[in-house]
């Protein structure tokens, strides 16, 4: 059974047209569950729900006095919606503020359709760069810390496969800040050696070949070193 991530959930979400709320015809807004559990513990079993935090909503100005009423405390509930349905429900808060925090607004929204814009168009670049065996320019994307890490990532993957050895001092000497890119940057650069039946000397960190006794640049013994 294959799992969704929450990426790939907000993805679909956003595709969806927003409800509005069956109490004040209001549009809702976008809300990220927070790390917490609700009602029986076991939380909403989704990462983004749709609430409506209309102030004027029927539901939220009469919640106050009836929650009051009933359990002699002060709260009411905004309506709430599961993303892709008709289920609608109601859920308590104790403040005008309260849930506000983890509204996903129109600004967040929009840098991740650009961030999936902008890694679609990356991924297409480096799928030309690789028939043409451009390594170049995947190196190119590889070094600009603009592109997103998914494009990077994938430009360190495929400058192991077809870089020349010139791709490996500018690699070698960048810290990517990425774990996960720096650790595919590694595995080519050793990659490149291999196809290359290169290494690096271990006194002068030039590139030889693997078979060499002395190295070339600064005459050390590499013999089984």
């Amino acid at each position: 059974m294959a799992f969704e991530t929450k990426e790939q959930v907000l993805e679909k979400i956003l595709t969806q047209d927003k409800p509005k709320c069956p109490h004040c015809n209001q549009e809702m807004k976008l809300w990220e569950v927070p790390p917490i559990n609700f009602s029986d513990g076991l939380g909403w079993g989704v990462p983004y729900l749709y609430l409506c935090f209309n102030d004027e909503c029927p539901l939220y100005t009469g919640g106050w006095q009836d929650i009051e009423d009933q359990f002699g405390y002060s709260a009411s509930c905004r309506c709430l919606c599961y993303p892709g349905t008709e289920t609608y429900e109601n859920m308590p808060v104790f403040s005008p503020i309260g849930a506000q925090g983890q509204i996903i607004d129109d600004q967040v929204l929009l840098e991740q359709e650009i961030l999936k814009e902008n890694t679609k168009k990356g991924f297409s670049i480096l799928a030309d760069c690789y028939v043409q065996k451009d390594s170049v320019a995947v190196l190119k994307l590889l070094l600009d810390s603009a592109q997103p890490a998914q494009v990077r990532l994938k430009a360190a993957e495929m400058i192991g496969d077809i870089g020349e050895l010139e791709a490996i001092e500018p690699i070698r000497n960048v810290k990517f800040g990425n774990t996960k890119i720096q650790e595919t940057v590694d595995a080519a650069i050793g990659k490149m050696h291999a196809r290359n039946f290169t290494r690096e000397c271990p006194f002068c960190a030039e590139i030889i070949k693997k078979r060499a006794k002395i190295c070339k640049h600064c005459k050390s013994e590499v013999a089984g070193k």
